[in-house]
């Protein structure tokens, strides 16, 4: 029996190990996949420290994984060939039977399945996924790109192309790091007159090299709010920034039944006026990542916009080092580990 790497977490927050696993077969409905990239994400350090509940140690993390299917397990959907360059995102297949599931709504399966956390993720030679996980990576994309799309790209694209946004009009995507910087990008390409918030004047002409068609500076005197409002009212904004207070603060510059949009983390409650919320018919909601079909979607929107995250890439065996730099806010913007 032939082995394969992986870096795994034997307990919550010990350090990552690479060991030597015996190859196993894919089940009925799954793929083997051999692993050519996989991206860190920021939620990543949730699997590493134990903060999820169901997580069984030793973790395997990883959850933007792209390669080729190596192996088809029984009775696996004829689409896919062994071969075939696929993608693996935070959506790594739903239950089926679930009420969201019967009526469509894949990514909020109760049951969802992540790589990760129910099963064993991308930071790996290899990985067994469901083959309903699966998305078709366009020739046009490196690995090293994908990868991130199916997480930090699925996210911001459909939190952007689902909103009650429409072209023309004003969008704002805060922070422009690991996911604000993809969401400018696909804000501007989906015709949206696009607002860039960040700390610091010194961000603005990344911002504009982004596409951006305004910068905020949301430490400038101005409040971010009436910056906005200045421009009109944004119709959304999309809060990519983990700061609950800096996420707070966009909500008067929405235009009446303006829409913000949360995707950054903070353990932090929201502190917002209801007030405002009711006068004005505002909406205050949160997104997750999209299904496998919206990673395709998301990649293939990339592709045809030449539209790339921002990578910095690392091998498999350097893990240690890449997480790190990914915690530290040293990357710029996504770590992505490779195998090959």
């Amino acid at each position: 029996m032939s082995t394969y790497q992986v870096a795994q977490v034997p307990a919550a927050n010990s350090p990552f190990q690479l060991v030597q696993r015996e190859m196993s077969r894919p089940g009925p409905g799954h793929v083997r996949i051999a692993v050519e990239a996989c991206g860190i994400c920021h939620s990543d350090a949730y699997f590493t420290s134990g903060g999820l509940p169901g997580l069984r140690f030793p973790v395997v993390p990883g959850h933007e994984i792209a390669g080729r299917v190596e192996e088809l397990g029984e009775g696996t959907d004829t689409a896919w060939q062994v071969g075939d360059r696929v993608a693996v995102g935070w959506f790594g297949g739903s239950c089926g039977h679930c009420t969201p599931c019967r009526q469509g709504d894949f990514i909020v399966c109760v049951n969802l399945q992540v790589p990760g956390w129910a099963y064993d993720g991308g930071y790996a030679e290899t990985v067994i996924a469901p083959a309903d996980a699966l998305a078709r990576i366009p020739d046009a994309l490196s690995a090293t790109d994908a990868a991130p799309l199916g997480c930090a790209g699925v996210t911001m694209f459909n939190g952007l192309r689902r909103s009650s946004a429409r072209p023309g009009d004003l969008v704002a995507v805060l922070g422009i790091g690991g996911l604000g910087h993809l969401g400018v990008q696909y804000a501007v390409a989906m015709g949206f007159e696009t607002v860039a918030i960040a700390r610091g004047a010194g961000k603005a002409d990344f911002a504009k090299q982004l596409g951006a068609h305004h910068y905020v500076d949301s430490t400038a005197d101005t409040s971010v709010a009436d910056a906005l409002q200045s421009l009109g009212g944004a119709k959304v904004v999309i809060a990519t920034a983990a700061n609950s207070a800096a996420v707070a603060a966009t909500v008067d510059g929405l235009s009446p039944r303006g829409e913000l949009t949360v995707i950054g983390l903070d353990t932090e409650p929201l502190r917002i006026d209801p007030t405002g919320l009711l006068m004005a018919g505002k909406v205050v909601r949160g997104h997750p990542s999209g299904t496998a079909q919206d990673v395709q979607d998301t990649m293939a929107f990339s592709a045809l916009h030449n539209i790339r995250p921002m990578t910095e890439v690392m091998p498999l065996a350097e893990v240690t080092q890449a997480f790190d730099k990914m915690l530290s806010g040293a990357a710029r913007f996504r770590m992505v580990l490779t195998t090959r």
